[in-house]
């Protein structure tokens, strides 16, 4: 999907497909429930994407999430049913453009589906950037988190998908909001995890804006509905509605990082559901 709102070209390119369990996804929802929304296979897994972000503005290109990468072994890549190949940058390579065009990578949060491409195995079996000439923006508590060897974190974060970008000198830490270029900017969610942002997107009166795992799947419109994978549910019931508020008053073209249904599109206001989608891309 391309758009360009504004002044910016917007462009879904995939990190790789994936399954992961429909009860992870959904956490309190009931299976009758979800089931209806989005159906799950015989290990009642439900069909996923990685929808990460190209975009381009006057500054360059940037990269928002890098979906897994390719260093997984055969286990993981049976158990969510992987795809083969480095997706990010294979699925970049289809669109004509290559690793050392992007000049920055944006994370919303460093779990392996969004933080995996950022990293590759060379042919010394060595860990490198997958983006070399990138500056990497990474909220500075989702940083220490996912560094800190946490005994309640444990498995939530692969250092190795990470690691060899601050080596490279190409971390940039924030702290809560920030700009970061005109037109781009990072908003702290937590919830998630800690250090979860979301990233706006603002040209020529035009908005967008990247959701991450704060509402992944359309589904997750709904206040409620959101994953057991959250460190902080409360959180997350709280903020998502304020933020889907904004995009559904102010007409903004929203992301859902993780849906094979409905990638983009825009919401409205329901006295029912919440939030519709009105039109998707």
């Amino acid at each position: 999907m391309t758009t360009t709102p504004g002044g910016f070209h917007l462009q879904i390119v995939s990190g790789g497909r994936l399954r992961l369990d429909g009860g992870n996804m959904f956490g309190v929802v009931p299976k009758a429930l979800w089931e209806r929304k989005r159906e799950p296979d015989e290990h009642n897994r439900i069909a996923m994407d990685c929808n990460c972000l190209l975009v381009t503005t006057p500054n360059g290109k940037t990269l928002i999430d890098s979906g897994y990468g390719s260093k997984g072994g055969e286990r993981p890549k049976r158990n969510h049913a992987l795809d083969d190949g480095n997706p990010i940058l294979d699925n970049l390579a289809a669109i004509g453009v290559k690793p050392g065009e992007i000049d920055r990578v944006i994370l919303s949060h460093l779990h392996f589906d969004h933080a995996g491409g950022l990293t590759l195995m060379d042919d010394e079996g060595e860990l490198r950037p997958a983006f070399p000439n990138a500056r990497h923006v990474v909220q500075r508590v989702e940083w220490e988190d996912a560094t800190g060897d946490i005994p309640e974190l444990a498995g939530a974060y692969f250092k190795d998908d990470f690691l060899a970008v601050e080596q490279a000198g190409l971390l940039d830490l924030v702290d809560g909001d920030a700009e970061i270029e005109i037109g781009v900017r990072v908003q702290l969610t937590g919830g998630h995890t800690r250090g979860h942002q979301v990233i706006l997107l603002e040209s020529e009166g035009s908005q967008a804006a990247f959701l991450a795992d704060l509402c992944p799947l359309a589904p997750h419109l709904r206040t409620m509905w959101s994953m057991s994978y959250d460190q902080d549910p409360l959180r997350v019931r709280r903020i998502k509605p304020q933020i889907l508020g904004r995009a559904a008053d102010e007409d903004w073209l929203i992301f859902f990082e993780h849906d094979v249904e409905v990638r983009s599109g825009r919401i409205r206001r329901d006295e029912k559901a919440e939030f519709v989608i009105v039109n998707d891309a």
